[in-house]
């Protein structure tokens, strides 16, 4: 009887051994496809860069724009961000020509040169330059339905401005899906 003990004994610990082993192995492999499964569905391990919704990103001020816009730029300082205002950092689009055109119930002619802005990625400056004809028309449409006294003082070129940037990025959406001009900026204002 002493020997049954013996060898019934080390057959106990090593089937309890066995089941610790199996049991290491199954959590382990739970664990494994479980982040697998985690970083297939990109909840972790990727950059929103990499999976790209097709519409513009908003930068942070000092990050890298992936599809900046490039002008020459190589001669001129590296810009360098203040730490005040917004986080993100803002572009601009200057229109190439004056904007002219009648005003509402008036003889008065509005001549304007604009400038657009943004805090999203250069595909907006792009979308501005390749749609500038489709902007540029609505903008024109924008001014003839604008009459002199409803932009005589600062509220009413402010009210402008608020009708303007609505307009580019209607046309932006229209033919983009997405808008992303912030505001419009006057560089040069006549009323004739």
């Amino acid at each position: 009887m002493p020997d049954e003990k013996t060898t019934a004994e080390p057959t106990k610990k090593k089937g309890g051994f066995m089941k610790l082993v199996l049991l290491t192995i199954v959590l382990l492999g739970a664990g494994g496809g479980g982040t697998y499964t985690a970083f297939a569905m990109g909840l972790i391990g990727t950059s929103p860069v990499e999976h790209d919704d097709g519409k513009p990103h908003l930068i942070l001020k000092g990050e890298e724009d992936p599809y900046a816009v490039t002008e020459e730029k190589d001669k001129a300082p590296a810009v360098v961000f203040g730490t005040g205002g917004s986080k993100y950092r803002t572009a601009y689009f200057n229109f190439h020509d004056d904007f002219t055109s009648n005003l509402a119930d008036s003889t008065a002619l509005i001549q304007i040169s604009l400038a657009a802005s943004t805090n999203y990625d250069g595909r907006v400056l792009m979308w501005l330059g390749e749609h500038e004809t489709a902007i540029r028309s609505r903008i024109l449409v924008e001014l003839a339905a604008t009459n002199e006294a409803d932009i005589e003082g600062a509220d009413g070129k402010k009210q402008l401005k608020k009708r303007l940037t609505k307009a580019i990025n209607d046309v932006l959406k229209e033919h983009e899906g997405f808008g992303g001009v912030n505001d419009v900026y006057f560089r040069s204002f006549i009323i004739q």
